[in-house]
Order: C-alpha cells, then structure tokens, then sequence
C-alpha cells in the first residue's frame, strides 16, 4: 500500500456526504421541515429541515459549535446550497417549544424507515431480549459565562444534560435516543428527569418495538444508583418497562455480604459465558428488606479482588470491592439466571 499526500483531485470531508443523503432517504429532511415551514412569510432559500440536518452532520464530522457548518459551506461544489451560520441560527430560534413534538416525531418516522431498511438493531425480533436503553447524565464543561451554565457538582462549571441511549454493541457509543438540556447544577438523581427523557425515549423508538406492541422485543430501563428511586421505578412499571438500577451500598446491605454464607455465592461470568476470575453475585433478595419497591424487584449483590494497585473504599469488604443493583426481571427470564442477570446489568 503507498500513502501520499500530494494527489489531485481530492476532495476533503466527502464520506459526510453519505450522512447528508441518509437524512434525505429517511424522509428526515421533509420531517423536519414541514412543522417550521409556517414560521417563515415565503418558501425559505433553505429548507429548515436541510439546515438542521446539516448541523448535524457538521457535529458527526466533528464540529463543537455551529460555525462548524462553515466546514460544508466550503465545499458546495460536493454538498450542494449549505445555509451560513447566521441562517442556522435563525432556524434555530424557530425551533420552539410549540414545534419540538412535531420534531420529535419526523426524528422517530425517520428511525423507523432506517430500521425497517435494516439499520435497526440486531434484537429486535420477539425472542432476541429486550431492547436496552441506558440513562446517564453526563457534565459538558463551559469556558465562558453561558445561559443556564452552572457550577457542578464535580466542581467544574457547565452543564449536566441527563440522556438516554440505545445500547447497541454494533455501535460505539450506542443510539441516541432522547435528552434534556439541564443546568450546571442539575441533581443526578432527580427522579422527575429521568421520568421525563425516558418517556421522551420511548416515543423515539419505532412503533413496532414500544412497549406493549405486539410482539415486540420489550424494553430494559439500566440505569447507576442515580436513577435508583422508588418514583422512576413505578413509572418503569406504568410505561411497561423492566429495570436494572444500580442499588446505593447501605448500611444494611454491608451487613448482609458478610452474613451470606459463602456457598450461596456464585461466580460471576464473562460475555462468552466464561467464569469470571475472583468475582462472585448472589441474590441478597430475602436478606434485605426491599418491599417498598414494585413487587418482584430482586437485590443482587456483587464482590470482585480489585486489580493489583487499585485504591480500597470503606464500602469494600475483606479486600472485595461489593456493587449492588436491583431488577423487577425474572431470573428465569435470562441465560444463566442470576449471573446472567448481573452480566446483563455490568455490560
């Protein structure tokens, strides 16, 4: 193979144009369109739907804010009219609050045709398990004085979005799906957030996969201990959904990992189904008192040797570091049963 920089005829940033022409065969272009269109006195030189798509396919090619669309602008000749930064901005404060669930569904029709063109996950057939979407906030760091910037809580200052993905193997990163715009200091565990951007999850997946379509997949909630709350585990029941949460180690359950007997313990296993070396997973169900949780919830419980050098907390016991999490599924629902269950949860 001979590398060199000094061809002819090279055109930068092409492969973008492939994300380009999926917005428009998806129907995304038109989708997005069609509820601005009503803002405007005339026909816009740029579709809104277009100026939106290529926002984002200049965040793809790598762009942290909107004067990254310039970078198609400057090859017209391969993309074709792309709106300049201060025509996105204007289709962006069209964007309002009145016109965001229009938008939300051209996003979820658009996913739809994509799947059903075979771009959609590889389980979500009926018996191939549950579709997984996993819910984490995140902190996006400001330089500067921003609206709605604020100090986190990891003392730094910005933003903390609370987002929802798909989990897909296939797919670093995953599947967005949903999220909400949230200040600096935004609670991790605000149990009304994570109601609001999994409902908003939901609505984004194809009709076909939701929860209580006919012979759909199902759907798994995972989530840290962040969205371990009483309030968001009900509305997971409500919406027909199943959950894993990360559990909070307390008092009570410290107690527990070591008065279980250590022939209750199972070894944990690997994703080829191999045994895991020094770890183990057993149900703490009947050792700690879990009935205020929706009926079926299981407390599972997770000791692993740290890696040589890694750093002991006061939580860990007799040199393991012990998780926990709970989950409304049933063991024998899964391969493996507990372990699978623990499996499903860590991956």
């Amino acid at each position: 193979m001979k590398v060199s920089a000094d061809g002819q005829g090279v055109v930068s940033h092409a492969g973008v144009g492939m994300l380009r022409e999926l917005a428009e065969r998806t129907g995304l272009v038109t989708g997005l369109s069609e509820p601005l269109l009503d803002s405007y006195k005339g026909l816009p030189v740029h579709a809104p739907g277009r100026v939106l798509t290529d926002l984002a396919v200049a965040v793809a090619d790598g762009a942290i804010n909107i004067s990254g669309i310039q970078t198609l602008t400057d090859r017209q000749d391969v993309f074709g009219p792309v709106a300049s930064m201060p025509t996105t901005w204007r289709v962006l404060d069209r964007v309002t609050e009145e016109r965001l669930p229009a938008i939300r569904k051209a996003r979820a029709e658009a996913r739809s045709t994509a799947w059903e063109a075979g771009a959609g996950p590889e389980n979500s057939a009926e018996d191939a398990g549950p579709l997984v979407i996993d819910v984490d906030a995140t902190i996006s760091v400001a330089h500067s004085e921003k609206e709605n910037a604020a100090a986190t809580w990891k003392r730094t200052f910005g933003f903390h979005p609370l987002l929802a993905f798909l989990d897909r193997p296939e797919i670093s990163g995953g599947e967005a799906l949903a999220g909400i715009l949230r200040p600096g200091n935004a609670g991790a565990n605000t149990a009304a957030d994570h109601i609001t951007v999994i409902d908003k999850a939901l609505d984004a997946l194809p009709a076909a996969v939701r929860p209580g379509a006919e012979a759909g997949p199902g759907v798994l909630v995972r989530s840290d201990s962040a969205g371990a709350s009483h309030a968001f585990a009900d509305h997971c029941r409500e919406m027909g959904v199943e959950f894993s949460f990360g559990y909070f180690l307390t008092q009570p359950v410290q107690q527990v990992v070591d008065q279980i007997p250590a022939q209750l313990w199972q070894a944990a296993i690997n994703t080829d189904s191999s045994i895991r070396e020094g770890a183990w997973v057993v149900d703490a169900t009947d050792h700690v008192n879990i009935k205020s949780w929706p009926a079926g919830t299981r407390l599972i419980l997770r000791k692993e040797r740290p890696h040589p050098g890694a750093q002991l907390s006061f939580t860990d016991a007799d040199g393991h570091r012990v998780t926990a999490f709970i989950t409304d599924t049933d063991p024998e629902a899964v391969d493996h049963k507990i372990q699978g269950l623990e499996l499903r949860h860590r991956q």
